[in-house]
């Protein structure tokens, strides 16, 4: 993949990626606006995170780890790939089939594991009927995941990175018709999950076919290569097991707090903006690229992309951290205080968006690092590290709760993904100059430090400035505006003028 080209590929999928984020805000502002933060919202979350977690341990986590490389490699050779697809997929739906039953079927035990605190309460009821109406969503998702992966591998980022705004979409237009409608939303909204789901499966199963890739169902049987496939994907799914695992913890120490599960849900929907912008759209183009380039033994070239991909996402998380823990509370206030929302609310979710902006850079390395050993099909290193990431949070999310309360799990999560890096960088030594950063990124690396810190105290200094308008209800949306483009015109003028940020590595590709 040309720069050109890898660049076009980052910058399709953050843009649509960001389509889908804000398109989430607006989802997620609607739900607190008519449920507030109280026992059905909690319950809502609760359910909504159950298939999603599933999903990230089957599909995303574990089985395109192991199939996106697999898959790319055999395009790049001229192997059967649309073959070992359709196996895949048959194999994939064979398995999440009886997941669906199993998980319907034990739905009251599965929410007991996931917020043991609601047990008694008005919110374990409604978390289970909720689950079981929602979690046939993981079936079509995971599905629509593997068919990502296949477009992802072909170059063809766009329909696989536009799927999740149909989620948002599906959602925001059932709400609308459930309050044009009157009543409770509640059903509305939670009907609505498998819905968009199915809707995304059938979207992409159009764009592969138009991509030369019709996948068809077959039956399942164990062939050589799904043998392969699994032998890469277990150790990965163990690891994905262990980042739920850490979701799982923190949401069990918040259900013993009053509205504590949704104010670090809210939390979390804010700080993942970023996050799936610019780590997840360049580690979904960064996996496939890797895996072409090590099957040509392009080892220069795959030193190149890994340091360009680890050089655009600090350029754009660095400062997005800083505004995080800089200016949390006007975010907060505006994106979510309003309907059922309180000032009180606002003023605990920023308390949590400043911690997890602590940790944004943390998360976003991952996204880039990991492709590194995914590429080489070694998923059994990012598990043993994922192991000892998740001691850490636990016992950082337990032992801290009677001394921080509620925002423990938000900084047992940000220190356990430092602490993943650290494992990821140094375990990837051995693996050669294609996992080193070059020279280049190095040097720009301080110089988006200096400016993100420049840019942090202009934004801290003009909230102060502003603090009234920010307060008031019309006046707040403008202020708030003005102080998201002060800050945009200080990082990207001063970062131009030093060489932390180059416009012109922008401009080709975004007209492409």
């Amino acid at each position: 993949m040309k720069p050109i080209r890898l660049m076009s590929g980052f910058l399709t999928v953050g843009v649509w990626t960001m389509l889908s984020r804000v398109l989430g805000f607006v989802r997620d502002a609607m739900i607190l606006a008519y449920l507030g933060t109280g026992p059905v919202y909690e319950a809502y979350v609760v359910a909504f995170r159950l298939p999603n977690m599933f999903r990230r341990f089957f599909a995303e986590g574990a089985f395109n780890v192991a199939f996106v490389p697999m898959f790319s490699k055999r395009l790049e050779t001229s192997d059967d790939a649309r073959r070992f697809a359709e196996d895949a997929m048959s194999g994939l739906t064979s398995v999440l089939v009886v997941l669906t039953a199993l998980a319907m079927a034990t739905m009251p035990w599965l929410i007991y594991a996931l917020a043991s605190g609601f047990a008694g309460q008005e919110e374990f009821t409604l978390a289970v009927e909720f689950g079981r109406i929602s979690f046939p969503y993981i079936l079509f998702v995971s599905l629509a995941a593997l068919l990502s992966g296949v477009l992802n591998a072909t170059g063809r980022f766009a329909a696989a990175a536009a799927a999740p705004v149909l989620l948002n979409v599906v959602l925001v237009a059932a709400m609308i018709l459930g309050a044009w409608a009157g009543g409770d939303i509640a059903p509305w909204l939670i009907w609505s999950i498998p819905v968009a789901g199915l809707a995304q499966l059938v979207m992409l199963w159009f764009a592969a076919r138009n991509a030369g890739f019709p996948l068809a169902l077959r039956r399942p049987r164990l062939t050589p290569e799904l043998r392969n496939l699994l032998r890469v994907a277990v150790p990965a799914m163990l690891a994905g097991g262990v980042v739920q695992v850490n979701l799982l913890v923190g949401q069990q120490v918040a259900s013993y707090f009053d509205r504590a599960v949704g104010w670090l849900y809210a939390a979390d929907r804010l700080y993942q903006l970023p996050l799936g912008v610019v780590g997840i759209a360049v580690g979904v183009v960064l996996l496939p690229d890797l895996s072409r380039r090590l099957a040509a033994n392009d080892d220069i070239g795959g030193r190149y992309a890994f340091s360009r991909a680890g050089e655009v996402s600090l350029a754009l998380t660095i400062p997005s951290a800083v505004a995080l823990v800089v200016i949390p509370q006007p975010l907060v206030s505006v994106l979510f205080e309003r309907g059922q929302t309180t000032a009180a609310d606002t003023a605990a979710i920023s308390m949590a968006v400043a911690i997890y902006g602590l940790g944004l850079p943390a998360f976003v390395l991952q996204k880039i690092l990991q492709p590194v050993y995914f590429a080489r099909e070694d998923t059994r290193s990012p598990f043993r590290f994922a192991v000892v990431s998740m001691v850490v949070n636990a016992v950082a999310a337990l032992g801290l709760a009677p001394l921080m309360g509620w925002t423990a799990p938000a900084l047992a999560t940000t220190l356990a993904g430092w602490v993943m890096v650290v494992q990821l960088m140094r375990g990837a030594r051995p693996l050669g100059d294609v996992a080193r950063f070059d020279a280049r990124f190095w040097s720009r690396l301080w110089r988006i430090c200096l400016v993100s810190a420049v840019m942090g105290a202009v934004l801290w200094l003009g909230a102060l400035a502003l603090e009234e308008p920010l307060r008031t209800a019309y006046w707040r949306y403008p202020a708030l505006a003005l102080l998201v483009v002060a800050g945009i015109v200080v990082y990207f003028g001063l970062g131009q003028v030093i060489g932390a940020v180059k416009l012109s590595e922008f401009r080709r590709p975004l007209k492409g």
